[in-house]
């Protein structure tokens, strides 16, 4: 049996991320793919063009991933997770990735596909703190200072931790987390690293 088989054998001849039956394709993924099944994933040519960045990213069409996105295959796992990084912009898609629990190995894996910058101009972004220390996603900060939220009816207090904070990709003034179980926007001149 060819590994294409197994994939489609394992996939029930869908795509494994859309659950479309046309035009189906077998993608590696890497980095390191050993051309096996337990590093392949079978996707329409649509979502295999998106994936490999022939064509742009359409946010609309990755609203399958609130389903595919808990498979227990690692590869589809891989995969879903870093088209959600790929698509900051998108509420839904960031909502979904703080959501996802993934094995520490499944989770260097998928992170591992996302060590490059997209350009270099991407590079260039860089969050700091009040006091200028450098943010990372998923840090933990603390506000300075009490912050009313528009829109959300109360008030972020001073000393309050927002752990696991996301950085907003093309604006280095502002971060993104989790107060009150709202996800709010944060100027990065209120928050020191914790």
């Amino acid at each position: 049996m060819t590994v294409e088989q197994d994939v489609r054998d394992r996939a029930g001849d869908i795509c494994e991320l859309s659950g479309a039956t046309d035009a189906l394709v077998l993608l590696e993924v890497g980095p390191d793919a050993d051309g096996t099944a337990a590093t392949s994933i079978l996707v329409s040519t649509e979502c295999a063009d998106q994936i490999t960045g022939a064509t742009e990213i359409d946010p609309s069409q990755w609203h399958c991933l609130n389903e595919s996105a808990w498979s227990q295959v690692p590869p589809v796992q891989v995969t879903a997770y870093r088209l959600l990084s790929r698509m900051p912009g998108e509420a839904w898609a960031r909502d979904l990735l703080d959501m996802l629990y993934l094995e520490d190995e499944v989770l260097a894996w998928a992170k591992a596909g996302l060590d490059a910058p997209a350009s270099a101009e991407d590079a260039e972004v860089v969050h700091k703190d009040t006091h200028g220390a450098v943010l990372s996603s998923g840090d933990t900060v603390t506000l300075i200072k009490d912050l009313k939220v528009k829109g959300a009816n109360f008030t972020a207090k001073r000393g309050t931790a927002v752990r696991n904070i996301s950085l907003v990709a093309d604006n280095p003034a502002q971060i993104e987390g989790r107060v009150n179980d709202q996800r709010i926007v944060i100027l990065t001149e209120y928050v020191k690293k914790a």
